[in-house]
């Protein structure tokens, strides 16, 4: 008889356990291969056993693994100036996670105001259907209420309006009003792309309002959706942003990089974080950046995306009574399902092809950037027989087989 597991019951695990993988695949214990289009949620960025990443890790390794930030780490102080020179930035924090990441951005845009004598304005304003990570601060920002239940009353400081309504925006600010936190593409909420206008329009706002605008990259930044940062589909600039996922290829890592009026109160003392910035993070983040910065790079990811995107709009004809939509900019995908998705991602599953749940009745898609055009092809025909299973078992009419 099995004994119950020990670890808390806070997660619904699919019944698999993978022992090693391969780029796109992941290996079973049994030798079993699954096509991985979830990437660890958005995580493994370049696939899985990458040789550069594999080989940067196990060099620094066999030099140290941890110091503390008591002391000069150069190996960050490299990724660091990577990051700026290849974003709006000037100054980074580094952490172990989105949701620190999100944590550090939030704190910047408080201390900014407070250190130049406006400590009254301190809320930021968010959208409906946003996902921010899980602390008490970031689920009260992204404002579910499956998330919020149960933890106590609400941390204060968010004003929450509809998705992409700048008329919202302008009601909800007042004299406690900070800035705006928004995500370019929300990956959780249902894969649902920011109109590139609507982020012109909250730059122009902040600009004019005097406030801070704050980008939640976590799931699109790092080549997600092939620019280096969603952000830049819009042409703005943002003041502050929080990365993480992809920037670590799979290892823990996350960053909230600013410009230096932003950060301008962040000062010795303020905030810190006693991982945050390790010398293995560091030298994998630094691998990462080494792939995703060659030339062609983002081109094959625009390429991949493109492809993906026109197999998946002959899923839909071929199966109008499964699934209605696709989304998403890149390789960040998502199918609008008619039935549960969660019974999409089950069927799939069985057809051994990885994908995530989302919002609004979603099914990602979320392939390593390093994605092929076979890898895409036998994806589409795993969706095709998945979803062609779940028409079955209903007793739904197929009408035509994806291309």
């Amino acid at each position: 008889m099995t004994s119950a597991s020990a670890l808390m019951p806070v997660f619904a695990r699919a019944g698999l356990a993978f022992e090693r993988g391969e780029g796109c695949w992941l290996v079973t214990e049994t030798g079993d291969r699954y096509l991985d289009f979830a990437a660890g949620v958005a995580v493994n960025s370049l696939g899985h056993s990458h040789p550069h990443l594999v080989q940067a890790l196990k060099t620094q390794a066999e030099k140290l693994w941890h110091v503390s930030n008591l002391y000069r780490i150069p190996e960050g102080e490299r990724l660091a100036r990577r990051l700026v020179e290849a974003s709006f930035g000037d100054v980074v924090f580094f952490t172990n996670s989105g949701a620190e990441a999100l944590e550090a951005s939030i704190k910047v845009a408080r201390k900014h105001f407070h250190a130049n004598g406006q400590p009254e304005r301190y809320r930021l304003i968010t959208f409906e259907g946003a996902f921010h990570g899980r602390t008490l601060a970031t689920i009260a920002a992204g404002g579910q209420a499956k998330y919020l239940e149960g933890f106590g009353p609400r941390t204060e400081g968010f004003d929450q309006v509809p998705f992409a309504d700048i008329s919202a925006v302008e009601a909800a600010i007042g004299p406690h009003t900070a800035g705006v936190l928004v995500e370019p593409l929300q990956g959780e909420g249902g894969v649902r792309v920011l109109p590139p206008s609507v982020l012109r329009a909250l730059r122009e706002i902040c600009d004019r309002e005097g406030l801070l605008l704050v980008v939640d990259e976590v799931q699109s930044g790092v080549g997600r959706t092939g620019k280096l940062f969603a952000y830049e589909h819009a042409g703005v600039r943002p003041d502050v942003m929080a990365i993480a996922k992809g920037i670590g290829g799979g290892f823990p890592l996350g960053a909230c990089i600013a410009t230096s009026d932003s950060a301008d109160g962040m000062t010795a003392g303020v905030h810190g974080s006693t991982f945050g910035g390790n010398p293995l993070a560091m030298a994998v983040g630094n691998a990462v950046l080494d792939v995703v910065l060659e030339p062609g790079f983002l081109d094959h990811v625009n390429r991949m995306g493109l492809l993906l995107r026109q197999r998946l709009a002959a899923v839909i004809d071929a199966h109008p009574m499964t699934v209605a939509e696709v989304r998403g900019e890149g390789l960040l995908q998502g199918l609008r399902c008619l039935v549960p998705n969660t019974d999409v991602v089950a069927a799939l599953r069985e057809e051994k092809l990885l994908t995530v749940g989302a919002g609004d009745n979603v099914v990602r898609l979320l392939p390593p950037l390093v994605v092929g055009e076979t890898e895409i092809a036998e994806a589409v025909e795993r969706i095709d027989r998945g979803l062609s299973a779940i028409e079955r078992a209903a007793g739904l009419l197929k009408r035509g087989a994806a291309e």
